[in-house]
């Protein structure tokens, strides 16, 4: 159950998505679902270009521009360093969640308060 909280975040930071992106309208034509709005913020940063190098569908400049706006916002830039080697090593996001550190516990307070904030800025 832990595994599957912690892939589910990582998963939903890095842009993934399940379904179909794009979906046809009653028109016929072909929309993005998963679009961002307009007026979510936008970064560039280490979290975003983890986020668009990697190999999820739903990636966008959109999606990983606005998750990095929000790591700028809640995360310091060693706490986005650190998060962004889940992208490469998802064991390292649970080894950090069930550390006994109180550093590693406190990044992971962050951590979890920024995937909150990134989920209802740029969902």
């Amino acid at each position: 159950m832990k595994n599957l909280l912690i892939a589910g975040l990582i998963l939903t930071l890095a842009g993934c998505g399940g379904g179909d992106r794009f979906k046809k309208s009653d028109r016929g034509e072909f929309s993005n679902s998963s679009s961002i709005p307009r007026s979510a913020p936008r970064a560039t940063g280490p979290i975003s270009t983890a986020c668009l190098t990697s190999d999820r569908k739903a990636r966008s400049r959109a999606l990983c521009g606005c998750i990095q706006a929000v790591a700028d916002q809640t995360l310091t830039n060693s706490q986005q360093r650190r998060a962004v080697k889940f992208y490469s090593d998802p064991q390292l996001a649970q080894d950090i969640r069930q550390s006994d550190r109180s550093n590693d516990e406190a990044f992971w307070d962050a951590y979890i308060a920024y995937g909150k904030r990134a989920s209802a800025t740029c969902s």
